[in-house]
């Protein structure tokens, strides 16, 4: 935990900080609340640092990735860390990897510094009033008075979260991931310390690449494993989650113990590819079937958890499965995300390269000929002509404008979600706008990179990993990201696109590498989500149909949705397709129950 507040028009502040902080020591809780001076840091993998004057918190597991670095730290402790920082911040940031935050104060130079690390899993929020700055690590702990943001409840319901920078909070911004901000008396800077680089290559040498690749990860998972905490896994049966597993077998020399969540639903439960791989690697393995009874309770307690509304459906499940592991004593779990992202393992990345071989026929012949021909309004009575029609109508949308055709909201119809004075105060193209930027941003050439580039922002960091790191720290259980580790990172930045799609065989290097490692059944399993039954569940279940109802209705007093709107998608719509139309009423929901527990007044009527 982080929390606090600077007004930099106050030099009497920084003189009532020198005095202190030679008090302050790797094991000492910071408590400082003096005038327009307040800072406070606790809490696991926080260290509280004073040296010459300056002050550094740490918060989570920062590690030196130069030589140098790390015999500085080696010999002096991390405090040495900060008269790089205040130095050179960017060529130190460089040289660092883990996943962390950091804060530093100079009370000599008053200045404020804040970092976060490649995915920002420790992240920090900040709010500016002229010449003060309030921060901490949870948008609805910022020392500030706070009034939700419209356009924020509109991203959200996007999204199924809110992207950085913004938060629900008017006023308060979330860091985007590699973020640096400084400031002083003289304002405040902020910029991006590190940004992927996609060098491809047309070609590489797959059985060396992937000998590098193999040791990469096995140092990764040894490293985590062996964290100072009692380790296990999570464990779905995909090809992430099963390479952690194998792995951390190694490195323990015996078996691990590994968490499974199943659901007695047809087409959602995995439960017997998490059991081959348990088998396969002689792991204790714990399962735990998930309940509508467990949603019930759950999805209150998840939803409040969060500092801003949350709507990723598998945060339940990935709850009770952290909890089932705290129960054992476990108290660090190692989870697979990254791997789809890194290696191109989405089914979405093989759908957009059919769309972009259409781009690359020569633009004349598009434009003369093919545009002409295909898209004649007389064709689409025809199912072949018309499948042809809808696929160059998609080709022709660019990246990543492309990928939103098929968003929840924007099929459903703004107009008809959402009542006219609530869109009246929102931008409605601000989502694809950010989406642009982020886009743009990235450095590569190829459509795949861009892709998994783009989803290192808005897949890892603003939605899987909040989701992971949110539920086992609602547990009580800290979490470890092996297959995101910033050598494994760089690593696949250095591949060409097609180890990561091969034609339509996703994620091909990955499972070529590991051909001899993984189980064949793992490997050649199909794609298949994380997914919860929540609107199969919801038309069968009372209680989970009462909770739905109470949940909405109440949200439909507050101005945003529009009641018979909320009426409709459970009276009617939900029973027409309950996949599809479930994951409306569970983000409708949780919204709501996050605003029962944080804002409760909250209307806009």
């Amino acid at each position: 935990m982080i929390q606090g507040s600077i007004d930099f028009g106050d030099r009497n502040q920084f003189d009532a900080l020198s005095r202190q902080i030679s008090a302050f020591g790797p094991d000492t809780a910071l408590n400082v609340d003096q005038g327009s001076l307040l800072l406070q840091a606790s809490g696991a993998r926080t260290r509280v640092l004073s040296h010459g004057g300056a002050l550094l918190v740490t918060l989570g597991e920062p590690r030196a990735r130069s030589e140098a670095l790390a015999r500085v730290i080696a010999e002096q402790g991390w405090a040495a860390l900060l008269p790089a920082l205040l130095a050179s911040p960017d060529e130190t940031l460089a040289g660092l990897a883990g996943r962390f935050s950091l804060l530093w104060l100079d009370a000599a130079n008053q200045t404020l510094g804040l970092v976060t690390d490649r995915f920002n899993t420790h992240s920090l929020c900040i709010a500016q009033d002229g010449s003060r700055i309030a921060f901490a690590d949870r948008a609805d702990k910022v020392p500030v008075a706070r009034q939700i943001d419209p356009q924020a409840i509109f991203d959200y319901l996007y999204f199924h979260a809110i992207p950085a920078p913004r938060t629900i909070f008017r006023g308060i911004r979330r860091l985007p991931p590699a973020s640096l901000l400084l400031a002083g008396p003289q304002g405040v800077q902020q910029r991006t310390w590190w940004s992927a680089r996609f060098s491809e290559p047309t070609q590489g040498d797959a059985n060396r690449l992937g000998e590098d690749f193999r040791g990469i990860v096995r140092a990764a998972v040894e490293r985590e494993t062996r964290a100072g905490s009692t380790s296990g896994a999570f464990l779905s049966g995909g090809t992430d989650s099963s390479t952690v597993v194998g792995m951390m077998v190694q490195a323990a020399g015996g078996p691990v113990d590994a968490y499974s969540i199943g659901f007695e639903a047809e087409g959602y439960d995995e439960m017997e590819y998490a059991r081959i791989t348990a088998r396969h690697y002689g792991v204790r393995h714990h399962e735990y079937y998930i309940t509508p009874e467990d949603l019930l309770s759950g999805i209150p307690t998840v939803a409040a958890h969060y500092d801003q509304p949350f709507g990723n459906s598998s945060a339940v499940p990935a709850y009770y499965c952290a909890r089932l592991a705290r129960a054992d004593g476990i108290t660090r779990l190692l989870a697979g995300d990254g791997g789809d992202e890194l290696f191109g393992g989405n089914l979405r990345y093989a759908k957009q390269q059919v769309f972009e071989r259409y781009q690359a026929v020569p633009a004349p012949l598009r434009r003369l000929l093919l545009d002409p021909v295909l898209t004649q309004g007389w064709l689409r009575g025809v199912p072949l002509l018309r499948k042809a029609a809808s696929y160059v109508a998609q080709a022709n949308t660019p990246l990543p404008d492309r990928t939103e055709q098929y968003n929840l909201l924007l099929r459903l119809g703004l107009n008809d979600i959402f009542e006219p004075a609530f869109l009246a105060t929102v931008d409605t193209g601000a989502p694809m706008q950010l989406q642009r930027e982020v886009w743009r941003a990235v450095q590569a050439d190829s459509p795949l990179n861009r892709q998994l580039g783009f989803d290192w922002r808005f897949t890892l960091a603003d939605i899987d990993l909040p989701k992971v790191i949110g539920t086992t720290g609602l547990a009580g259980v800290e979490v470890a990201f092996p297959l995101l580790a910033d050598e494994l990172v760089d690593f696949s930045a250095s591949l060409p696109p097609s180890f990561k799609l091969r034609g339509q065989q996703l994620r091909w290097f990955f499972k070529d590498a590991l051909k001899d490692f993984l189980p064949p059944p793992i490997l050649s399993k199909p794609k298949h989500g994380f997914g919860l039954p929540f609107g199969p569940w919801t038309l069968k279940h009372s209680g989970l149909q009462t909770q739905a109802r109470d949940a909405l209705t109440a949200l439909g007093r507050r101005g945003i949705v529009q009641p018979g709107f909320l009426d409709t998608l459970l009276r009617d719509k939900l029973a027409q397709h309950p996949g599809y139309y479930g994951e409306m009423v569970w983000i409708c929901q949780m919204l709501e129950h996050w605003l029962q527990s944080h804002a409760p007044d909250f209307s806009l009527r």
